[in-house]
């Protein structure tokens, strides 16, 4: 079964429930040892798990480093891996996380084969950037990333990166892309 996005429950309230997990299956779990998973950075997001990636299912995770991976399911091995850019360590009002980079769960659309994901990225100004990538391929998708500074305003105020986190997972509802 497919899970796109945090919890994979589209009224976000927090259950997620596998209808094919039961404690039965728990009861004989065992890990597999052989099942490499190697990434770099530390993950606060929920890893994802696409069925049908280019060499089967794949699980997607991403890091505070910046790093996005599609795992190999069964081997753990990479399929694909993405660096968005530089994670910010130092200069932020709310510093509880170093580096911090990709924070929130990503969203897939199935229809599209598109990933989303927030990324604060480090430079002269430090700045969240919203990013899609071909899920099977990890391409950008042409006209991203969107600079959430030079695009969003409320009420005549721009957004301002240093001063916000991204926690929460995005959320992708009949075709649009929210972030928390």
């Amino acid at each position: 079964m497919n899970t796109t996005q945090e919890h994979n429950n589209p009224s976000r309230d927090g259950v997620y429930i596998d209808p094919a997990f039961r404690s039965s299956e728990a009861a004989n779990a065992t890990r597999d040892l052989d099942f490499d998973g190697t990434i770099v950075g530390n993950v606060y997001a929920q890893p994802l798990y696409i069925e049908g990636g280019p060499s089967g299912p794949m699980i997607i995770t991403v890091t505070e480093s910046n790093n996005v991976y599609a795992l190999n399911a069964t081997t753990g091995t990479t399929v694909w891996q993405v660096n968005a850019g530089p994670p910010v360590t130092s200069g932020l009002t709310c510093a509880n996380i170093n580096p911090v980079g990709i924070t929130g769960t990503p969203a897939v659309d199935l229809v599209s084969r598109r990933l989303f994901f927030d990324a604060l990225i480090d430079g002269p100004t430090k700045k969240h950037f919203i990013y899609s990538l071909d899920v099977d391929s990890g391409a950008p998708t042409p006209g991203w990333p969107v600079d959430v500074n030079a695009t969003v305003t409320y009420n005549g105020l721009a957004f301002e990166s240093r001063v916000q986190e991204e926690r929460g997972g995005l959320a992708l509802v009949n075709g649009i892309v929210y972030v928390a």
